[in-house]
């Protein structure tokens, strides 16, 4: 008969413990921001400083490559992006330089430097691309760059004795020149763009847009974006990578206004009222690369350079580069074959 109440008296005990580890994270909280106040500064913030330090002196990748016929100014307006001589010169084309037979890759690396900050700087350009009467698969040997990258980056990171920093070659972001026709996308155009924006971060660009009106250029890059969503193809920043609601509102604002940018570049400075300015001269004036009323050249350097140069290697990282790992690693059981090389160098660090 007196198991009963003792029975009730457990289960009453326990009921009274049952809440408190619900409890318990909630209740902390207060007090700990009171004694903060209390006690004084701790120093928890300079861990931002501390990671400047180091990342100041390590120093930054970054890889950009260049896409589209021969004519449209790529290595013009990658030298304006970073305001240098960082592609091959610009120069109309000449006698002697023929036109290569298959898309070449042609690699050129520089470190730019800023405000104490280094940038390795590597431009990837594709001379040959979509130059041919036949251009089919064309996109092959860029496909097959970028995966290379991959497989590079991944060798490295599954040796046994690796290194502390892996050299980054991965192609963190490709520019891909759109001839301004006025008309619509060619089959190249969305040929390419669904092949590759599966593997890289492309960012759509109309090259020389002061050859066509502003009400023509308006009208083409609506039609532009059309025909990318109608063949599902995705640009960067795409949709599905918004990490929260203020990334979401500002990259829809660029993928429904600004995408695909329309451009100018030019290496030549003029004098503008009083200042020096990058611009092409024209019988009717001067068109000013950075003025926003003459084109959005100013929009893609500060999308590709002053907010976004971040996330575009984020993305190639944990999406790009991830996929790739994942489907390498599934296929071979695990790990990439090791080559002979490889093998020699386990050794010697054994």
């Amino acid at each position: 008969p007196c198991a009963g109440p003792v029975e009730s008296k457990n289960e009453a005990a326990m009921s009274e413990l049952v809440p408190e580890p619900r409890q318990k994270p909630v209740v902390p909280m207060k007090p700990v921001g009171i004694n903060a106040n209390l006690l004084g500064y701790i120093g928890i913030d300079t861990i931002i400083e501390q990671m400047r330090k180091k990342t100041m002196k390590t120093g930054f990748d970054f890889n950009i490559m260049v896409v589209g016929q021969s004519g449209l100014g790529k290595s013009t307006l990658v030298n304006t992006l970073f305001k240098s001589q960082v592609s091959r010169k610009s120069s109309g084309w000449n006698r002697e330089e023929k036109i290569p037979k298959t898309v070449e890759i042609k690699a050129i690396g520089h470190v730019i430097e800023e405000g104490g900050v280094k940038m390795k700087l590597t431009v990837i350009d594709t001379p040959g691309f979509g130059d041919q009467i036949n251009n089919e698969n064309c996109w092959e040997p860029i496909e097959k760059y970028i995966n290379e990258q991959y497989e590079k980056f991944l060798k490295e990171e599954v040796n046994i004795a690796r290194k502390k920093r892996i050299p980054d070659t991965r192609v963190h972001c490709c520019l891909y020149f759109i001839s301004p026709t006025g008309h619509s996308l060619r089959p190249l155009d969305l040929e390419f763009m669904k092949h590759l924006s599966k593997v890289v971060n492309i960012i759509p660009v109309i090259a020389k847009a002061d050859t066509m009106t502003l009400e023509e250029k308006t009208e083409f890059k609506q039609r532009v974006r059309k025909e990318l969503e109608v063949n599902g193809i995705e640009f960067y920043p795409q949709k599905e990578f918004d990490e929260d609601l203020e990334d979401k509102t500002e990259n829809d604002k660029i993928r429904q206004e600004s995408m695909p940018f329309a451009v100018v570049g030019s290496d030549k400075e003029y004098q503008v009222n009083g200042k020096r300015v990058l611009g092409r001269k024209t019988p009717w004036g001067i068109i000013e690369v950075e003025n926003l009323t003459h084109c959005e050249f100013a929009l893609l350097r500060d999308f590709v350079i002053r907010t976004h140069l971040q996330d575009l290697k984020e993305v190639t990282h944990n999406i790009h580069y991830e996929t790739y790992r994942a489907k390498r690693l599934n296929d071979n059981g695990g790990l990439p074959p090791m080559t002979v090389e490889t093998e020699e160098n386990h050794e010697s660090n054994l």
